[in-house]
C-alpha cells in the first residue's frame, strides 16, 4: 500500500491575518487528514511542530516513500502585504510524478477554492521540500494567509481541504477514495487454506499477505465488498465476507 511523509509547516513565526499562524493551521489540516489516510489505506509518517523543514527532510530521506507532501500557506511580499491569493502547487521540474501528482491536486482543488481560476500548479527548485528529498514531492501553498479571505477559507474549510488532499492522493496512487469509518476490530473466518491480503481490492491483485482462520485483523474502511486492513503491520484489501467484525475500538 501507498506510503507517505506528511509534512505540515513548522513555520510558527508566520502569522495569520485575524489570529493564529501557519503552523498550527496546517497541522490541523494534517490531523483531518489522518482519518482519510486510514481508512483509503495510506500508510504515512508525519512530522512534528518541533521540527524544521531540513529536519523533516532528512527523516523523509530516512524512510521508504512513495510521496512527500509538504502542507504551507503564502504570504504576499511586503509590498503586496494582503493583496495576493489563490492556491499553488510545487513539484520539482524534471519528476514526471511529482507534475502528475501536482497536476492532480491542483484540479480537485479548483473544486473547493473559491476562484478557480487562481489555483496553478508551479515547478520550481528553490524550495527544499521538493528540491532535496528522496521521494517524490509536492509542496502545497493552500492560500495566501495575510489575505483576509483567504486566511477565512482555510479556517472554516479545514475537513473539507483535508478530504480534497487524501481524495487527490487516492487519484494519484490509482485506488479507491474511502471516508473515514470506525477503527473495528476482526477475526478471520476461513473454512480452509487462508485469507489473501491483496495490493488492491479485486481478486487478480497481488497477494502482499496471508491471513489464518482464527487471526486477529484490524479493519478501516470498507469498500464495495472489500475490508481495508491491518493484518500485523501489513496493510491491503481483504474480502469482506471472510472477516467477522467485533466491537468498534
Amino acid at each position: 500500500m501507498p506510503n507517505i511523509y506528511l509534512s505540515p509547516s513548522t513555520q510558527e513565526w508566520n502569522p495569520y491575518i485575524g489570529g493564529g499562524n501557519e503552523e498550527y493551521y496546517m497541522n490541523l489540516i494534517a490531523d483531518a487528514m489522518e482519518p482519510y489516510l486510514r481508512s483509503s489505506g495510506i500508510r504515512f509518517t508525519r512530522n512534528t511542530p518541533t521540527m524544521t523543514a531540513a529536519s523533516s527532510i532528512v527523516q523523509s530521506n530516512q524512510g521508504n516513500y512513495d510521496l512527500h507532501l509538504a502542507l504551507h500557506s503564502n504570504a504576499s511580499p511586503e509590498n503586496e502585504a494582503g493583496l495576493r491569493q489563490g492556491s499553488e502547487v510545487y513539484y520539482y521540474p524534471t519528476s514526471w510524478n511529482g507534475q502528475r501528482a501536482a497536476n492532480i491536486i491542483t484540479e480537485n482543488l479548483k473544486d473547493i477554492y473559491p476562484y478557480e481560476w487562481l489555483v496553478r500548479t508551479v515547478p520550481t527548485t528553490s524550495l527544499g521540500e521538493v528540491s532535496r528529498t528522496r521521494a517524490v514531492a509536492v509542496l502545497i501553498e493552500f492560500a495566501y494567509h495575510d489575505n483576509e479571505e483567504d486566511a477565512n477559507w482555510i479556517r472554516q474549510n479545514i475537513s473539507e481541504i483535508a478530504a480534497n488532499v487524501v481524495l487527490s492522493l487516492t487519484e494519484y496512487f490509482g485506488i479507491p477514495f474511502i471516508a473515514p469509518q470506525p477503527v473495528r476490530r476482526g477475526v478471520v473466518r476461513v473454512s480452509s487454506g487462508w485469507l489473501n491480503i491483496r495490493k488492491r481490492p479485486n481478486l487478480g491483485a497481488q497477494v502482499i499477505a496471508r491471513a489464518w482462520n482464527g487471526n486477529p485483523i484490524t479493519v478501516y474502511g470498507e469498500w464495495q465488498g472489500w475490508y481495508v486492513v491491518d493484518y500485523y503491520g501489513t496493510i491491503g484489501y481483504a474480502d469482506a465476507r471472510y472477516i467477522r467484525l467485533l466491537e468498534r475500538t
